[in-house]
């Protein structure tokens, strides 16, 4: 396989915000010289009351006001010649409507307050945008390559392939997305999940390029390269959601060449009626709708950093807009409710069948399965020091169980309807009783058509699962289904532990599937949170997928509209608040954009050109800086403040 690039020097974004920035550093630069020859003409203007004075004066308001106005002019004329329709026309024709009546003064402020209002809105969103970009940074350059006699060589990154083994040290950002081979550490990963608590890194576990290593030394081994690796994933999809739109910009977008008509055949009239160009030129200024313009789209990147600082990656903001009309909420249990870690807490042998062959058979069909219960097993397979045959002929039907040939044997492990419909003989073993029955979820295991006896399996709730479903229908989620493979014993015991309204268990992939639907036919706005492993299906119907811990899985980030990068239920309701928060800081952006507009052009009488300026600057601001407040929102929740 050719080498994986491990940086992301192909993904220009980041240069190009660099570029951008640097641009508007200049063009920032330039706008204050022109801002200083302007200032320059009004002390002229006051040294030398008559004479040549007068004329220096004019010349030096003359230079400025062609410097500040070129660029806005020139902008509008490639937007018409590429017949698109921006605001910068009717500021433009501001511009010259003064520069022809010789009022260099007045065409050189409005240039410059207008040139200085967008330079801030632009400077502030490429601040936002390099906030995020500056995740990529993170990641290292170099790395500490082990070779095969176990020799250490600084290798650039790029250069790294899948397989490779770098060591990391203590105090460095891990390089690559990889498996622990060797080492122990405790590992920061807030970049990821948003969770500023070390996460305690052992052999065999999983760790992100571009965390930060804290305590010990780690090898680890290349699993993934390049935009593959999970930190690259969230820096693209985040670049991708910063260019979708809501509905209400699409409408925007589409009415908008309808507004710069309107507002000259106003500004026609008034000039028909008064011949005062000054008040058309007012009208012109004041009623460039930057604010409006500004009003969403400088709120949704202001929330797509403040959900990105929590490790909440969202693809597309239409999905943050859907987020806050929710009314009904999809839960599966196994790994999403619950820690998705079940614990064996019994077995239970046939007659004349030992506990160690019980587990060992079990254990062995279930060698090649990912399933929790799986997971389970080989655990305390290995605990008991068990040898473990290997497997054939391994089978998993999702939501029954697994077959596969164990010593020439054919082993079946699953529910008892699963082995019931494989002919297995069960009257040798009688089930749990009721009492147990609420405690764990039960596997039978089946030897060539004989069950050998069954074990008991316990799966422990999420200890901020009941604070986060309260919360839930505290803020007006009327319905919190919980949905499961699980008997119904369990699941009626963890639904009522958590407060769910109600539960549907023993469902197969395809019920989930047909619940979502029924429940969305019901009138309900249905989001559907999972692990986006086997619930991608779900995850797809509902109005709203969000995956739960999907940092480092690639079928979790890719099936969901949302993916939670930890599994702290906690950032649910907290993605329902930001998405109602941002609504409402958008309607307050929109109302003072249009009360603005039209109170400044009924005020054409009394303002001036540069008053008009100076306040469509003020009211940028003011859109802007409304719009920050939501970058910090749900600081709460980031453990490391």
């Amino acid at each position: 396989m050719a080498h994986e690039h491990l940086h992301f020097q192909e993904n220009i974004s980041a240069d190009y915000t660099h570029g951008r920035q640097i641009r508007v550093s200049i063009a920032l630069l330039g706008t204050l010289a022109g801002g200083m020859l302007l200032i320059s003409s009004g002390i002229a203007r006051l040294s030398f009351v008559y004479g040549r004075g007068s004329d220096h004066a004019e010349f030096l308001a003359m230079v400025g006001a062609l410097l500040l106005g070129a660029p806005i002019v020139l902008h509008a004329a490639r937007s018409l010649i590429k017949r698109e329709t921006h605001m910068d026309e009717l500021v433009a024709l501001a511009i010259l409507a003064a520069f022809a009546t010789g009022s260099y003064g007045t065409a050189g402020i409005v240039a410059f307050f207008m040139l200085l209002s967008e330079l801030i809105e632009t400077r502030t969103a490429l601040g936002a945008r390099a906030s995020i970009e500056s995740l990529i940074k993170l990641t290292p350059t170099k790395a500490n390559l082990i070779a095969e006699d176990s020799s250490e060589k600084e290798v650039k990154v790029s250069a790294l392939k899948l397989g490779d083994c770098v060591r990391v040290r203590p105090g460095d950002n891990i390089p690559v997305d990889g498996e622990v081979t060797s080492g122990l550490s405790s590992v920061n990963e807030a970049t990821i999940t948003g969770e500023s608590l070390p996460v305690d890194k052992v052999p065999g576990m999983q760790v992100f390029a571009g965390t930060s290593n804290l305590t010990g030394v780690l090898d680890i081994t290349v699993t993934k390269a390049g935009k593959n690796t999970t930190l690259g994933k969230v820096q693209s999809l985040i670049m991708q959601a910063e260019q979708s739109k809501i509905p209400i910009m699409r409408i925007i977008d589409r009415y908008v060449k309808w507004y710069a008509p309107t507002i000259l055949m106003i500004a026609g009239i008034v000039l028909f009626f008064t011949r005062n160009i000054n008040y058309a030129i007012t009208i012109l200024v004041i009623s460039c709708p930057c604010a409006l313009i500004l009003a969403t789209p400088t709120a949704m990147v202001a929330a797509i950093s403040a959900a990105a600082r929590l490790g909440v990656l969202i693809k597309n903001v239409a999905d943050l807009e859907v987020a806050g009309r929710i009314t009904a909420m999809v839960f599966d249990k196994t790994g999403t409710l619950t820690t998705g870690r079940l614990y064996v807490t019994k077995l239970t042998p046939a007659e004349n069948v030992e506990a160690a062959e019980l587990l060992t058979a079990a254990a062995s069909a279930e060698q090649m399965s990912k399933h929790p219960a799986a997971r389970a097993l080989q655990e305390v397979a290995k605990q008991a020091n068990l040898s473990l045959p290997g497997a054939d002929d391994f089978r998993e039907v999702p939501g029954k169980g697994v077959t596969a040939r164990v010593d020439s044997a054919s082993v079946y492990v699953g529910r008892d309807t699963f082995l019931k419909e494989k002919n297995v003989d069960m009257n040798n073993v009688s089930g749990p009783g009721l009492d147990e029955e609420q405690g764990f979820s039960t596997l039978y295991i089946a030897r060539d058509l004989r069950c050998i006896g069954w074990i008991g399996l316990q799966d422990k709730t999420r200890p901020e699962a009941q604070h986060a479903v309260s919360k839930l229908l505290e803020m007006g989620v009327k319905r919190v289904t919980m949905l499961t493979g699980d008997r119904d014993e369990v699941a009626n015991r963890v639904a009522a532990e958590l407060g769910c309204t109600d539960f549907k268990a023993q469902c197969l992939p395809q019920d989930k599937l047909s619940i979502v639907e029924q429940i969305k036919s019901a009138g309900h706005t249905v989001v559907v949170v999972g692990d986006g492993i086997n619930d991608a299906p779900a995850l797809a119907a509902g109005d709203l997928g969000i995956a739960m811990g999907a940092a480092g899985s690639d079928v979790a980030i890719n099936s969901a509209s949302i993916a939670l990068m930890s599994d702290d239920l906690e950032r649910l309701p907290f993605l329902i608040q930001l998405s109602r928060k941002t609504r409402k800081v958008i309607n307050q952006n929109l109302g003072f954009g249009i009360l603005f507009i039209i109170a400044g052009i009924s005020s054409f009488r009394i303002l001036t050109p540069e008053i008009a300026a100076v306040l469509h600057f003020a009211g940028s601001l003011i859109v802007v800086f409304n719009s920050a407040r939501l970058v910090r929102y749900g600081e709460e929740l980031d453990h490391g403040q």
